[in-house]
């Protein structure tokens, strides 16, 4: 899996850079950090038992970027990772089908993602503002989670992940601090079709979104 994701980005990155003459387009290379903030993740079974829904808590965000700017927009392939701990479950009991709230949970959900991404930017006089639009895949992955009696008891926790599709879009500004470099600061969304998980008897669709706030550097070349 790992091999297959870094040949995909490998892909993005050429097709990013080959998009038009390099005479054309201004290169760059961009880093950003920040925190991420995941929606509580809903989870649908064709057998209502289970967990219900997943909360999260705050955790981080890292974004790296090779990119083509040619003006007014640019292009981009991008590697994303962020990881936030898991707070609490609700849990559907059977066969009440009642819904115990805020059961307290361990482990962490993380999310590497690869995005092709485009940008329009707008001049405000030295300082550029822009919106941006991607889209790609990302591989998350669930790791030591456990909730309830299992941390009471010390019991096994579950590990599991999967690959699926992935868009964001967002919002910053990019303020000259040199020659060739910038200041960036941004907000995305993130979010992933659904995917599955194991649930009881059979496997639940869940999808995982997020809010990002992020500060870095974008330099040309």
């Amino acid at each position: 899996m790992k091999k297959t994701l870094a040949l995909l980005f490998a892909g993005l990155a050429v097709a990013d850079l080959s998009a038009a003459p390099a005479s054309a387009a201004d290169h760059y290379v961009s880093g950003n950090v920040g925190l991420s903030w995941m929606n509580d993740s809903s989870i649908a079974a064709d057998e209502v038992y289970g967990i219900d829904e997943i909360s999260f808590d705050a955790g981080l965000s890292l974004l790296g970027a090779v990119g083509c700017d040619y003006g007014d927009y640019r292009l981009e392939a991008e590697i994303g990772y962020q990881q936030n701990d898991i707070d609490e479950v609700n849990i559907i009991d059977e066969p009440e089908f009642a819904v115990t709230s805020g059961v307290p949970s361990e482990g962490n959900v993380s999310v590497l993602s690869l995005m092709a991404n485009g940008y329009y930017d707008i001049d405000l006089g030295g300082v550029d503002l822009y919106a941006t639009a991607g889209m790609g895949v990302a591989q998350v992955s669930f790791e030591d989670f456990r909730y309830g009696d299992a941390i009471e008891e010390d019991g096994g926790s579950m590990d599991f992940s999967e690959t699926t599709l992935a868009w964001q879009v967002g919002a910053g500004l990019a303020v000259p601090i040199g020659t060739n470099i910038a200041l960036d600061a941004r907000y995305r969304y993130f979010a992933t079709t659904d995917f599955s998980i194991p649930q009881g008897k059979s496997d639940a669709n869940i999808n995982i979104a997020s809010h990002n706030v992020l500060l870095g550097l974008r330099v040309g070349f």
